[in-house]
């Protein structure tokens, strides 16, 4: 189901549209400092009987208009804040070495990992945490190794995973598998 069609249901069964349940979230003093979704999914489900498709489609307007939407310069920096920073010259550097295969790439945010792109077709994805460095990649069919893991359930987006817990990992082999990535991109 669509966003718009989860809306376009709610309205239809509560005749209430987002901003009518907006002013009823504030009064019930849901929209505090930043929107919870717990107390709001339990409040909507007790007293309209929306279930969580329809309850996170209010709750992602909720916060839209109670906290707007992040630029993406925001979403970007976000993967590098506190102790995930240790983990920014790394990726910088990898970068460097992406950027000369072509003029055709470009890093997309999302609130969970960075998108590797080459115009619009996703390569790869680099996600961040305090501990590693994951670097998933598209290579439908190629064999995984010791280091170059399927990527299971880890990210379905893409095929396989390389952990990288140190930026000395950061090596030929792994700018090989990128580049073969972008390749079959193309």
């Amino acid at each position: 189901m669509t966003f718009q069609a989860y809306i376009d249901t709610i309205k239809a069964k509560t005749g209430l549209d987002p901003d009518d349940f907006l002013v009823i979230a504030r009064e019930k003093n849901l929209l505090g400092d930043g929107v919870k979704a717990g107390p709001v999914m339990a409040w909507l489900k007790e007293d309209y009987g929306l279930g969580p498709g329809h309850g996170m489609a209010l709750v992602s307007v909720f916060r839209d208009r109670t906290q707007g939407i992040p630029s993406q310069a925001d979403r970007f920096e976000k993967h590098f804040a506190g102790a995930k920073s240790v983990w920014q010259l790394a990726y910088d550097e990898l970068m460097k070495a992406v950027m000369e295969f072509g003029h055709d790439i470009s890093v997309q945010p999302t609130d969970t990992y960075l998108s590797l792109l080459r115009g619009k077709g996703k390569f790869a994805v680099i996600a961040i945490s305090a501990k590693r460095m994951d670097v998933g990649l598209k290579l439908q069919g190629k064999e995984p190794t010791d280091r170059l893991a399927l990527g299971g359930n880890w990210n379905t987006m893409v095929t396989h995973r390389v952990q990288l817990f140190d930026g000395v990992e950061i090596d030929d082999e792994l700018v090989g598998w990128l580049r073969e990535a972008y390749d079959r991109a193309a």
